[in-house]
């Protein structure tokens, strides 16, 4: 659920309604007494409301673009359990297909000891059941990827926003800036991709249709423009303030070093930001989405994942290579969005469970 700690609202809940207090509950007589002030200045619990019919069918809509798109994956993967037995040539065929899903070597041998351990303490004989039991083993897998983007402890929250050019992290910021607008929170947005024109007016067109301000300078230098969007969020009270930074290959180590150079000027303008550091991977790319994962969170210390463009690809295991990954990291780097597609609604937070069922679906 995507969490606001300012506005206690989940990405398509319903708003919060308050419980009276204990104070609106006594005798009126007792009003004045130190107890009844006391009860009278805490904070009313939030009860979260059930989400409206509409919220929910976009959720399964979306559901079904990615049960879709991931098709090409789990095609390869589901068709291992139409046999009649549970044999060595099943974990074979399994592990070719995991494998041809981009889940890389080592994700694999975990998922296939895991799933034979599985199978074992539930004396599973059929391999319908088996299917089931892998759906289990990677949601388990990839459950310490899921966890809600928090804004609201900051203020302004600081998100730093990277990726390659062409990962979808410009028409991402656009969704995310949407949504946070739509949720009552007050955005700034910063082109620091000064590099790029059709970036610095993508992210124009943008601000214009969600109604933010935004902070631009053509072929101003990147750092400089996020210093002054963060003074600016500071200044205006804003809530979010979002910096796109220029698409940056993993292998232009100068390149790189551009973007530690605009995460200290961003600590310069306000002390302990960036809160979050986010890193959008097109899916497609699998295994090279790990590659990049690595060498971005080496040089700014990501914390979080989009990852965009599962509307249609053979390699969603990359994710089960993702969160084997940021196991043996100290600290985990959670996915917060996954993107199916062009519309604003195509942008969603990210459900272990969730994917392990379209995967395999």
């Amino acid at each position: 659920m995507f969490s606001f700690i300012k506005k206690k609202l989940g990405w398509g809940d319903a708003p919060t309604e308050s419980a009276p207090s204990p104070a609106a509950q006594q005798d009126p007589a007792q009003a004045g007494s130190p107890k009844a002030t006391q009860a009278a200045s805490t904070p009313p619990s939030a009860i979260t409301a059930e989400p409206p019919a509409y919220v929910t069918l976009a959720r399964r809509s979306w559901l079904d673009k990615l049960r879709s798109g991931l098709r090409k994956t789990g095609s390869s993967i589901a068709q291992v359990f139409t046999g009649t037995k549970i044999d060595d040539a099943l974990y074979e065929e399994l592990e070719a297909a995991l494998l041809m899903s981009d889940a890389g070597v080592a994700a694999t041998e975990h998922l296939l000891a895991d799933l034979k351990r599985r199978v074992k303490e539930t004396k599973a004989v059929d391999p319908s059941q088996v299917k089931t039991l892998l759906i289990d083993a990677i949601t388990e897998l990839l459950s310490p990827l899921e966890k809600p983007l928090v804004v609201g402890q900051h203020t302004p929250t600081v998100i730093m926003v990277t990726g390659v050019n062409g990962a979808g992290k410009t028409t991402t910021i656009g969704k995310l800036t949407r949504h946070l607008s739509d949720a009552g929170q007050r955005v700034l947005l910063a082109a620091a991709d000064t590099f790029r024109a059709a970036a610095r007016e993508q992210l124009l067109a943008w601000a214009d249709r969600t109604h933010v301000d935004i902070v631009s300078q053509e072929g101003g230098d990147p750092a400089a423009v996020t210093f002054d969007a963060v003074q600016a969020g500071r200044s205006r009270g804003c809530d979010v303030v979002i910096a796109d930074t220029a698409g940056r290959l993993a292998t232009q180590l100068h390149l790189m070093e551009e973007l530690r150079k605009i995460k200290r000027v961003i600590g310069k303008a306000m002390d302990g930001a960036p809160h979050e550091v986010l890193l959008v991977v097109d899916g497609n790319t699998g295994q090279n989405a790990l590659s990049q994962v690595k060498a971005f969170d080496a040089t700014l210390g990501l914390t979080g994942l989009i990852i965009t463009k599962l509307d249609g690809t053979a390699k969603g295991g990359v994710l089960a290579a993702i969160a084997l990954w940021s196991r043996q990291r100290d600290c985990a780097v959670p996915v917060y969005f996954i993107g199916v597609g062009e519309s604003l609604e195509d942008l969603q937070t990210f459900s272990a469970r969730e994917f392990a069922q379209a995967l395999l679906a």
